[in-house]
């Protein structure tokens, strides 16, 4: 099915509202997965964007995906300074082998990490301050460059993922920007069969029962059954980093229903 072309019917300059969000999904609704990427990769119906990656349990298959349409995409990696060894040997193995050109490395500021977690150890009593200091607010600095942000949220992985849209308003800021998340109507098999398909490694950590990987201090293995990301921040009332915000049905675009 060929890619209905939009760029002209929806306004791609900074910001976009939620009835742009509701309109490219109404389009792309029917799309492959593929054929969505390279819209917003090549012919830029998101405008300029950027695909952010953990180099965690799924990410090849996105980062495989976006290599073959477009191996120069901007690729941010959050080095909180806390991740496990394997995700950084991890990212280096898949950025080499993709062919990957545009790896941006974000850090923590090192007046901010000096006096608001002098120790290392805030994770241990406050994660959101942590996840604030080393992923937020070094991610947000980072897009102010950037329209769009293409993710690689699964709705299998978490209940506060299931039935999110292709394209959606970031929640996280007001400045109207988009984030495209091209693999949440993906199942478990589905990434399976990919990984097998395109001989794609896997994460080391993987088969040591992590199916979601964050840093190292607060994540944990998970148990036969339990939710995918069940050990992020296990014992604590936190699902995200706050770099994705938990929707709710009535943040949607008003009258749209998935189509996956």
């Amino acid at each position: 099915m060929a890619t209905q072309r939009i760029i002209d019917q929806i306004d791609t300059s900074p910001a976009f509202t939620q009835g742009d969000a509701a309109a490219l999904n109404l389009r792309f609704a029917e799309v492959s997965t593929e054929e969505l990427l390279h819209a917003v990769l090549v012919d830029k119906v998101a405008g300029n964007t950027t695909l952010v990656s953990s180099f965690g349990a799924d990410s090849a298959v996105l980062l495989h995906l976006a290599s073959r349409i477009d191996p120069t995409v901007p690729v941010l990696f959050l080095e909180t300074g806390k991740h496990f060894p394997e995700t950084l040997a991890y990212r280096d193995e898949l950025v080499e082998r993709l062919g990957l050109t545009n790896l941006i490395n974000l850090h923590p500021d090192e007046e901010v990490l000096a006096k608001k977690d002098k120790e290392g150890l805030r994770w241990s009593y406050d994660p959101d301050g942590c996840c604030e200091i080393r992923k937020v607010i070094p991610l947000a600095k980072a897009l102010a460059s950037f329209d769009s942000t293409v993710t690689g949220r699964k709705g299998f992985q978490a209940a506060t993922r299931a039935g999110l849209p292709r394209f959606e308003l970031d929640k996280s800021d007001a400045a109207g920007r988009l984030k495209v998340n091209p693999l949440i109507d993906w199942d478990a098999a589905r990434i399976a069969a990919y990984f097998a398909e395109h001989d794609l490694p896997a994460h080391p950590l993987v088969a040591q029962g992590y199916p979601s990987i964050g840093c190292a201090p607060c994540t944990s293995k998970v148990a036969p059954g339990e939710d995918p990301r069940s050990g992020r921040w296990r014992g604590w009332d936190k699902t995200e980093c706050g770099i994705h915000v938990p929707g709710k049905d009535d943040e949607l675009p008003p009258g749209y229903e998935p189509a996956f």
